[in-house]
């Protein structure tokens, strides 16, 4: 019987790749962890959770607006970016510390080095030192989709956002989907001058056409500016520290800062998979049902397989790969009615199919909107009215999507979801007493 030095070693220490590490450790696997940034991964270190806390200082800009028709006396308050960037931050540090220690807790084998796979049980580090494994886990997640023209290098991604130095006051983001539609949000509640600029002419692909629609108008009239069918020429930086973004059409524009947000691909770029002989597809590492890649011995998690990029999803394949491999449970992810939300100002809400899918899958179905103000937008003398949207299969009455847009609704649809996954019927939601004064309550009031 062949002995290696670990049962499992795991590249990539983000959510997918610490919940694998630790479950199967606790399954009486002896495992290593390499992570050549920081532990946390994307989601807690560059990602989620640093973007959700600058959503969260975003909104106060609204807030203490709105507080003066709510009776405060609320002076005229200056943003301090620096003091917000640095508290996020050592939030971040803070996180990424004790994701450490639950590996440390749980007998895990951290090692802050590069990885790349040399064979079906072997890996080496950045060091030069070469170790094997019983079984080697793909958990290194995704990156920044870049664009290449002149003069590109001058912007930034979502990776640099969080470091900036100084808030830009004029910022061009390119992209228009969830990245780029919160971060056009928050540089806009900072005091920003923010365009945002797609090759193509919608917003959000993907999400359902009304709710973006809605999205878009509002944001157009807070200010945000758009730019569709448009195609980037060259960025050439001035003395100032300004730039000059040229497009193949169009007039030009002077900005202080380019975002690149025009999605993210799999991480997959020198660790060796091809050599290994691991099969890729469309970029992304090709797994079976059970994480299992064309080599039994190679598994892959989370954004690096590109089927579904969002943290929870990295979380329970991590979490099935570990339990079939080391627990004897075999466990497979159910990717049906997986919500999502979109941290735009407003938010939105999503689970199950748009109405175009529905159509698609069911040929016929009934929808059931509500489209009000919300109540604090009311007295607040805010016109921004929310959406909520309903799907259903006509021939069971069934409810097969839910999407909306306004105030918490990243809150209010992982409950919905809920319900979405039980195969509840509009009947049952019509059933259910109303909870007033709620916006959650139109989900249950909808005609």
């Amino acid at each position: 019987m062949t002995t290696y030095d670990y049962d499992l070693f795991v590249i990539g220490a983000g959510s997918g790749g610490v919940r694998a590490a630790r479950v199967s450790s606790a399954h009486g696997a002896k495992v290593a962890i390499a992570e050549e940034f920081r532990v946390g991964g994307t989601c807690v270190i560059r990602g989620c959770v640093p973007k959700k806390l600058l959503v969260y200082g975003a909104h106060f800009a609204e807030d203490l607006a709105d507080a003066r028709r709510f009776g405060w006396d609320v002076p005229d308050c200056a943003f301090d970016w620096p003091r917000l960037r640095d508290n996020v931050l050592a939030e971040v540090d803070r996180l990424n510390a004790a994701y450490t220690t639950t590996l440390d807790s749980h007998k895990v084998e951290v090692i802050l080095d590069r990885a790349e796979v040399t064979g079906p049980n072997e890996v080496r580090l950045g060091s030069g030192k070469t170790v094997t494994a019983g079984r080697i886990l793909i958990a290194t997640g995704a990156t920044p989709q870049l664009l290449h023209f002149p003069g590109s290098e001058n912007a930034i991604t979502s990776n640099e956002v969080f470091h900036l130095p100084a808030l830009p006051k004029r910022v061009l983001i390119a992209g228009a989907g969830y990245i780029a539609n919160e971060f056009a949000g928050i540089f806009h509640e900072f005091g920003s001058a923010v365009t945002v600029v797609n090759r193509s002419d919608a917003i959000l692909r993907g999400y359902d056409e009304q709710i973006r629609d809605r999205l878009l108008q509002i944001s157009m009239g807070k200010g945000i500016q758009f730019r569709f069918n448009t195609v980037f020429k060259s960025i050439t930086k001035n003395d100032d520290g300004s730039m000059l973004v040229e497009f193949m059409t169009g007039e030009p524009m002077t900005v202080d800062c380019v975002m690149f947000a025009t999605g993210r691909v799999p991480h997959i770029a020198g660790l060796g998979l091809e050599a290994a002989g691991v099969l890729l597809e469309n970029g992304a590492v090709k797994v079976d049902d059970d994480n299992q890649t064309n080599i039994p011995s190679i598994y892959a998690v989370g954004d690096v397989t590109n089927r579904v990029q969002l943290t929870p999803v990295a979380i329970r394949e991590g979490q099935a790969f570990a339990d079939t491999v080391f627990g004897s449970k075999p466990t497979r992810v159910d990717y049906g009615c997986i919500p999502s939300a979109v941290f735009s100002h407003p938010p939105i809400g999503a689970v199950g199919l748009t109405e175009g899918q529905a159509k698609q899958k069911y040929g016929s179905v009934r929808v059931y909107t509500s489209d009000f103000r919300p109540m604090k937008n009311v007295l607040a003398g805010r016109n921004e009215r929310a959406l909520y949207k309903m799907v259903c299969d006509a021939a069971t009455n069934r409810v097969v999507g839910l999407h909306m847009i306004g105030p918490e609704s990243g809150e209010i649809i992982q409950l919905a979801a809920v319900a979405l996954k039980a195969g509840l019927t509009k009947d049952a939601f019509d059933q259910t007493i109303a909870l007033h004064p709620t916006m959650a309550e139109e989900l249950v009031l909808m005609k």
